[in-house]
């Protein structure tokens, strides 16, 4: 495919030399985010009387240069916390080329952020100081209002002579990524709708003994499949979407394969009253595991699971869902399996002067799995959230996150008794661009 798609692309060069002269572009474009956090509980147990507060920052300088039928970008990153010992981190967040017909059909190779639908699935995952992007090759074709992408991803830690069956703590949280994606947006109709398909290999076995008679190294595979649709008639906005998942995933405590049989569904629904002013609303169901342990202070207590039934949402943008404090599908499950999780949301923006953005969410938060004695309800979340667009490429923001925790955030472990939780966070972006050449 990379073959056909160069040589078409060559093909086509070739019979107009002339018509391509002139048409190279070269831009040189600064990313620069600093965010400062200040949490009073949050991620995991909730801590009011010893609150955390930091500064941190990105840094991406991103070169790219295109001509007909060829396109390419490099794109250096660095993230960190003010004042941290060492240099934080410094990587290659994009580095790819693509080659393209006038057809529709195009390659696109090398290191390159995946984004999809709402991004609930598959999404660049930018809040994260250090994003998401991905190592391989993507094969597709464009028009007429069908797009159909194939993406292949095989991960290792190093160019090895012997052991090369292992991928233990790579830079990626796969080993091998094979994902097929069809969207189609109807003819004069705002209704568009995608098919997405995945199968993710991921390692599990021993770390410190791949040869273990126990547990050796091996490649466990799973599969997720389902659908999103869109549809945006005048200033209303609908959108739905359900995924299913199966095949088998690694149990984190024992990394073993494991069976995997898992849902979620979600609708969103949104309205324009007025230029200035709109509202949203939704629901999210993401099924949990039955049986789902809950261990008191100091105690233990073990089940013993056929079947991991927890969704996860694997690769996607997940702090635009779920409420911003980032309880749910940020960090890992904690204690391996996880009681699922209702989300239940309504909100509103504002826009009273031009650049100024100013919105307010309430979430209220439950578990999916039923549990005896034990209450449903985890919390009731409040997001604040005020932008304003300084300059073209020079954007500020703020918001406050507030959370009324239950016994059963308690029981979970992720919250103190009953605490009520809150997060404040304020951010500056600057992106201008350096340079813009065409010759």
């Amino acid at each position: 495919m990379l073959l056909l798609a160069t040589s078409l692309s060559a093909q086509e060069e070739g019979t107009q030399p002339d018509k391509d002269e002139g048409k190279n572009q070269v831009d040189v474009n600064l990313n620069m985010l600093g965010r400062g956090e200040m949490r009073f509980g949050g991620f995991t147990e909730g801590d009011t009387e010893n609150r955390a507060q930091f500064l941190m920052e990105r840094t991406r300088l991103s070169l790219g240069y295109k001509r007909p039928y060829i396109e390419a970008k490099v794109t250096a990153q660095h993230s960190g916390v003010w004042g941290q010992s060492g240099k934080g981190s410094f990587n290659l967040y994009e580095a790819w080329a693509k080659l393209y017909t006038k057809h529709g059909l195009f390659t696109q190779i090398g290191r390159q952020v995946l984004s999809y639908d709402d991004e609930r699935i598959i999404g660049a995952n930018d809040w994260a100081m250090a994003a998401l992007s991905h190592d391989v090759l993507k094969l597709g074709y464009e028009g007429y209002g069908h797009k159909i992408h194939a993406i292949l991803g095989f991960n290792q830690n190093a160019e090895n002579i012997t052991g090369g069956t292992n991928y233990f703590d790579g830079a990626q949280p796969y080993k091998v990524l094979h994902t097929l994606w069809y969207h189609y947006d109807i003819p004069q109709t705002p209704l568009g709708a995608s098919l997405l398909f995945m199968n993710i290999g991921l390692q599990a076995g021993e770390k410190d003994n791949p040869e273990s008679l126990t547990n050796p190294a091996k490649t466990e595979y799973q599969q997720l499949i389902g659908g999103y649709i869109a549809y945006h008639p005048k200033n209303w906005s609908f959108e739905g979407s359900y995924y299913h998942q199966f095949g088998t995933t690694i149990e984190q405590e024992s990394q073993k394969g494991i069976k995997l049989d898992a849902w979620m569904a979600s609708i969103k629904a949104q309205y324009q009253a007025t230029k200035q002013v709109g509202f949203v609303a939704g629901y999210d169901y993401l099924s949990g595991d039955d049986y789902f342990v809950v261990r008191n202070h100091g105690g233990i207590g073990l089940v013993r699971h056929k079947a991991i039934k927890y969704f996860n949402p694997v690769y996607g943008s997940h702090h635009k869902f779920y409420g911003m404090m980032d309880f749910f599908y940020v960090q890992t499950v904690k204690d391996t399996f996880s009681p699922g999780l209702q989300n239940l949301y309504a909100g509103a923006t504002y826009n009273p002067i031009k650049g100024l953005n100013l919105s307010a969410t309430y979430h209220y938060l439950a578990m999916a799995t039923s549990l005896d004695g034990i209450n449903k309800t985890l919390g009731h979340d409040i997001d604040i959230e005020a932008s304003y667009q300084i300059l073209k490429d020079a954007k500020v923001s703020l918001g406050f996150s507030y959370m009324a925790s239950t016994e059963t955030m308690e029981k979970l472990k992720r919250a103190e008794e009953n605490e009520d939780l809150k997060w404040a966070w304020f951010s500056l972006v600057v992106s201008p661009r350096i340079i813009s050449k065409k010759w």
